[in-house]
């Protein structure tokens, strides 16, 4: 009964907002933030510090709230990064293969780097649920050589795992999806939503896909609705949700990317999705290959940002964004 009235508010919601208004501020313009490959994945909002996000360089830039662009951890090789709920900054490292945590003064912590001594593939995106439980992202892309992580048959996974409070490591999905990328988990932790993105095959899923989330942080393997299918067009990447439910999908390629074409009608930018019908509500064009997330930011957590070949992007929105941090 829970998740039907959560539905149908939601749809309610989201119908209201489409009637009433538009997704993006009238007028509003995409603005370049901050360039010298800073935006190169995984943004995060802290009223303190402005924004953080992954540079193509291997390190993790800090656009400040003065609007100054400066190198804030230096070879921290992550990707995505979010802050959980104590305004701590959980990291994705594809380079180290791990998931780690830097505090508040700025001391890491390894959460995990192996499962059962296997190590990870490329710890890609991470999200966290109400109670703490941290969901991360494993593809692999580029060689594939030193893959460790197999099934019973011996084939490779790229899986979603879930941290658990007491730093207990579990897989939630495995084979069921082809390579898994962005990942979120829905506010009443009812629903985790997944960027399939395997850009390497051109047979390979370029889907998103919503899971049921059980109570003990478990995915209903019977569940599995698809919302949007970029077909052979770039994948999606990075998924963030407003507070009216709306997904907001990094995804999409604007120029060729051999042996990829751009599809006509899937360019890069942010496909904003409705999160029960997987309706198309709205589309932003960014012109950088390739977009690859975004996050919500601002004192009124109503500015986008967004990350795109290596540019650090804002554009205004009529709805804040949904966040852990700042509470």
């Amino acid at each position: 009964m829970r998740g039907i009235c959560l539905a149908i508010t939601l749809t309610i919601l989201i119908g209201n907002a489409r009637a009433g208004e538009p997704i993006f501020a009238p007028g509003a313009k995409l603005k370049v933030e901050a360039e010298k490959s800073s935006g190169g994945e995984g943004p995060a909002w802290d009223p303190k510090l402005g924004i953080l996000s992954s540079g193509s360089d291997e390190s993790i830039w800090q656009l400040a709230r003065n609007g100054k662009s400066r190198i804030w951890r230096k070879g921290a090789g992550t990707n995505g990064l979010l802050f959980d709920s104590e305004g701590r900054l959980v990291c994705c490292e594809p380079v180290q293969r791990r998931v780690t945590r830097i505090d508040r003064k700025g001391e890491l912590m390894v959460l995990t780097d192996k499962l059962e001594g296997k190590r990870y593939n490329q710890p890609n995106d991470v999200t966290i649920d109400s109670k703490g439980r941290i969901y991360f992202s494993d593809p692999r892309y580029g060689s594939r050589d030193n893959m460790q992580i197999r099934d019973e048959q011996g084939r490779t996974i790229e899986g979603v795992y879930r941290i658990d409070p007491d730093g207990s490591v579990t897989r939630i999905l495995g084979r069921e999806v082809d390579r898994p990328n962005g990942v979120l988990v829905s506010a009443d932790d009812q629903f985790l939503f997944v960027a399939d993105n395997n850009n390497d095959s051109k047979t390979g899923a370029r889907k998103l896909w919503r899971f049921d989330l059980k109570k003990d942080g478990t995915v209903v393997f019977a569940s599995r609705k698809l919302l949007y299918d970029w077909d052979l067009g770039r994948g999606p990447d990075g998924v963030k949700q407003d507070q009216m439910g709306r997904l907001y999908v990094a995804g999409g390629l604007n120029k060729p990317n051999p042996p990829f074409e751009p599809a006509a009608d899937k360019k890069g930018g942010i496909y904003v999705i409705d999160p029960q019908s997987g309706k198309l509500l709205d589309f932003l064009p960014v012109p950088r290959d390739e977009v690859t997330n975004c996050a919500f930011g601002g004192d009124d957590l109503k500015t986008l940002y967004i990350t795109g070949g290596g540019t650090l992007y804002s554009i205004r929105t009529t709805t804040a964004g949904r966040v852990l941090w700042p509470k």
